[in-house]
């Protein structure tokens, strides 16, 4: 009877049992068998049908951003092929400027060298931006260059408003450009109710006030300079370097010899040159700057007439002397030391050399997107968006790409972001590394932009983007210059594990780079976005170092070939940071961690050595100089504090370092005197103002002692509690050449970054967001779900052909002339610094 009862009821028991366990599998989204053989089968049975999927897939998508239309019209690009012509044709119809074309042009001639968009004030862009303001009216910067003088000066003009419109008055005066065409330029140009096009002098975006106008010091550099006065001086000791060197520098085609010097020229007493003598490299490779040859001689070239220029002495093997004939002498006395030359060889060249590494013929990993590019881009308004960011992208002659209206999740986050200058700053016992401090955007970095290599710079399935800039009558085209790509970091962004889970998500970020080439000196300029909120800016360089002669050079540089010393520089690299978080009104603020010793209610009265936050606010210009603080402690934060949230904090993005940030070395530079003012401290903050776009003029290296722009006036003690404040902050390394930057510094280690991250803005880590992540449940060796989140597969077959593109269709620039303009019959032209 018992065991009638039993039955029944274990029965009943295990029906229930059956029942919920099958509503168990059957609510869950997709059951893993428990068994490891019936676990690995089943794994097994689902790699094979995805790979049969993937072999009968259509092939993936073509590489390519999506399109997308931009929200506003880029007002920040650049003037158009047909505004550029007509701007120029109309400067030459002005008979007060007295212009001649460039390809007709002597020392003695004006001529136009720049003709591009002069970026729109920011009071007037947001009105624009943010609501239903009128679009901010087009004016063209114009910078001259006026020879016709015997004191030559670099003018710079507004033209405008755009598109021309012939009328009464149309300039601004000859040769003093005195006029001002009844406008008042004080405060940055607005809009004008006359749609007559007229030119005014330049001067509201610069701290000294003359008219626009910036001494040049250089009118002679491309005939006279060398002509009557570098080739004269070199056929004076032409038996010495015939018998030094086995060779000349004559000016003539058959010279082995190169000639040339410091830049900026010294400025306090006249204009003093310090030049010196390079072996010109025999093979095609641009070798130069490693081929010193340890002879200087120093000249005054102050004015223009090469016939009053001195040579005011020599310097060789650290012995100065005072004239030619004291240094003949001396050359030819029985004891004169004669050091060994510099001399290409394999050592200069880049092409691959040495034994191989194991497997490096081996076809390397590549970035591939299997189901088409997942960002937008607008190709006509340089419009970008990936995932919750969007932005524009302009481009110009001084400083190349640069990046506006930054927004994340729709709200304006960054007004502006680019660089503003790049400062190589060189130091040695000789007198031309000694007086060595290249201001970059003086040659630009736009003209230099090249077209991209695809499957090295970027990867080949990159979306690439050219760029464009105005030279003598010519608008060159930087084919392919700028790249944009999603790519996969080597670290995921975040990860934890336990005893029963492990979660990871992969970080997933979006670069915007592009590279020029700036003398000897190749720098990738990157800007990166994550899903985390954060932007990286980074800078590398590559490319020839400028090396010194080794004699006497011990304490700066390393000896690193026969004859040749790494020449110590810093590289200091200048950018602006316009922030707008939840609006213009913000604050910058710093928590810093202090060691304190404390005594706490449950301390039984005995002191607790710890750490707590200090808190302070940026008050002022006053206080907007500032170094990243000591063990890397400061926070510094951008905060807007008209918007707490709800837990009480100010919403913001913090600012800092990533790697090698540092300011310059040299105080109070003899060469640079106040023309770098912004290089002396790690970052800083002032009060946003319409007059203060740059924090250089490029040309300020023409007049190191009263520059057009002198950074320091920038700061006159505004109030920055919520107001509109620009952050300028510098990357750069100090850069000591050693054995392995031959033949070229390598981007892994000279380089340098910035961080803009999020800081109490959002509620939460917003990379949460993504589907790219996996847990993984697991007990005892066995794994009880695998959760995807819903990620796509990669579901098409990938071309391989695709990642080695067809680099015999690299073209270099394209160029068309502008006056007279000629559109219809490009030519390919690309020129470089050296």
């Amino acid at each position: 009877m018992k065991r009638a009862t039993v039955l029944p009821v274990l029965w009943l028991f295990s029906l229930c049992l059956l029942l919920s366990l099958g509503s168990f599998v059957l609510a869950r989204p997709s059951p893993r068998p428990k068994s490891a053989n019936f676990r690995k089968a089943y794994h097994d049975r689902l790699v094979n049908d995805r790979m049969k999927r993937q072999a009968s897939s259509a092939p993936c998508a073509a590489p390519g951003a999506q399109a997308i239309s931009a929200p506003k019209k880029n007002v920040w690009y650049g003037l158009t092929d047909e505004e550029a012509a007509a701007v120029t044709k109309w400067l030459f119809s002005q008979e007060d400027l007295n212009l001649t074309a460039a390809e007709d042009a002597g020392s003695w001639d004006n001529t136009v060298l720049l003709v591009e968009l002069m970026l729109p004030n920011k009071t007037d862009v947001l009105p624009y931006l943010d609501g239903n303001g009128p679009e901010p009216t087009r004016y063209a910067h114009v910078v001259l260059d006026h020879r016709a003088t015997t004191e030559p000066y670099y003018a710079d003009l507004l033209v405008g408003p755009l598109p021309i419109q012939e009328g009464q008055g149309g300039g601004g005066g000859h040769g003093d450009y005195g006029g001002h065409g009844g406008h008042n330029w004080t405060h940055g140009y607005k809009r004008q109710s006359s749609a007559v096009t007229t030119w005014e002098p330049l001067t509201y975006p610069y701290t000294r006030k003359t008219a626009g106008r910036i001494r040049n010091l250089g009118a002679d550099d491309d005939v006279a300079l060398y002509d009557d006065w570098l080739y004269v001086v070199c056929a004076d000791i032409l038996d010495i370097t015939l018998d030094l060197w086995g060779g000349s520098c004559l000016g003539l085609e058959n010279d082995t010899i190169d000639v040339w010097g410091i830049d900026p020229v010294w400025q306090d007493d006249g204009i003093i040159r310090w030049d010196t003598f390079w072996n010109y490299p025999t093979t095609d490779f641009d070798a130069e700057t490693l081929l010193p040859l340890g002879l200087y001689f120093k000249s005054n070239v102050t004015g223009r007439d090469p016939s009053k220029w001195s040579l005011d002495g020599w310097l060789y093997n650290d012995i100065f002397y005072p004239t030619t004939e004291a240094f003949r002498a001396a050359y030819y006395s029985p004891d004169f030391e004669k050091l060994p030359a510099n001399v290409e060889g394999a050592w200069a060249d880049t092409d691959q050399q040495g034994e191989i590494p194991p497997l490096d013929t081996v076809f390397p990993p590549i970035t591939v997107a299997p189901r088409g590019s997942r960002y937008f881009v607008d190709r006509d308004q340089k419009y970008v968006k990936w995932m919750d960011f969007e932005m524009y992208l302009s481009f110009n002659r001084d400083t190349g790409m640069q990046l506006h209206d930054i927004r994340y999740k729709g709200n304006r986050i960054i007004y502006e972001l680019g660089l503003q200058e790049a400062l190589a700053h060189y130091a040695g016992n000789d007198p031309v590394q000694s007086g060595t401090s290249y201001l970059d955007s003086w040659y630009g970095f736009g003209p230099y932009a090249f077209e991209l290599v695809k499957a090295y710079d970027c990867p080949a399935d990159a979306t690439y983007l050219d760029s464009k800039f105005y030279t003598a009558e010519t608008t060159h085209t930087h084919v392919d210059s700028i790249c944009l790509f999603e790519t996969e970091a080597n670290y995921p962004i975040q990860r934890h594990s336990t005893s029963k889970y492990v979660a990871v998500t992969k970080n997933i970020f979006f670069t915007v780079r592009s590279v020029c080439t700036v003398g000897n000196y190749d720098y990738a300029f990157s800007y990166e976005f994550y899903m985390d909120g954060s932007i990286h800016v980074e800078v590398r360089a590559s490319g020839y170092i400028q090396s010194a002669y080794f004699a006497k050079n011990e304490e700066y540089g390393y000896h690193i070939h026969d004859a040749l010393s790494g020449s110590m520089h810093d590289h200091v690299l200048n950018y602006k940071v316009d922030f707008d978080i939840l609006g213009t009104a913000n604050t910058m603020t710093t928590v810093t961690p202090v060691a304190v010793s404390q005594v706490y209610p449950w301390s039984d009265g005995k002191a607790r050595n710890t750490m707590k936050l200090e808190r302070a606010t940026i008050e002022n210009e006053d206080q907007g100089k500032l170094y990243w603080g000591a063990n890397g402690a400061t926070q510094y934060k951008i905060i807007n504090s008209d918007y707490p949230n709800k837990f009480g904090e100010l919403p913001g993005y913090r600012v800092l370092p990533s790697e090698g940030t540092i300011y310059l070395t040299v105080q109070n530079s003899s060469n640079l005197a106040r023309a770098a003012n912004w290089a002396t401290h790690d970052l800083f903050v002032t009060k946003q103002k319409d007059t203060e776009p740059r924090a250089v003029h490029p040309y300020n290296n023409q007049d190191v002692y009263n520059p057009a722009i002198d950074f320091a006036e920038f700061f006159d003690g505004d109030s920055l509690v919520q107001e509109d404040i620009v952050v300028w902050f510098n990357l750069g390394m100090h850069h000591v050449p050693h054995t392995g930057d031959l033949p070229n510094t390598v981007f892994t280690t000279a380089h340098s970054g910035f961080q803009i991250m999020p800081l109490n803005y959002l509620l939460g880590d917003p990379s949460r967001e993504t589907v790219n992540m996996v847990r993984i449940n697991y007990h005892a060796g066995n794994v009880s779900e695998v959760n995807e989140f819903g990620q796509g597969e990669p579901m098409c077959s990938y071309d391989f052909k695709a990642a080695e593109p067809d680099f015999w269709g690299y073209t270099g620039d394209v160029v068309i002339r502008k006056f007279p303009y000629d559109p219809n019959n490009p030519y390919f032209e690309t020129d470089s610094v050296v």
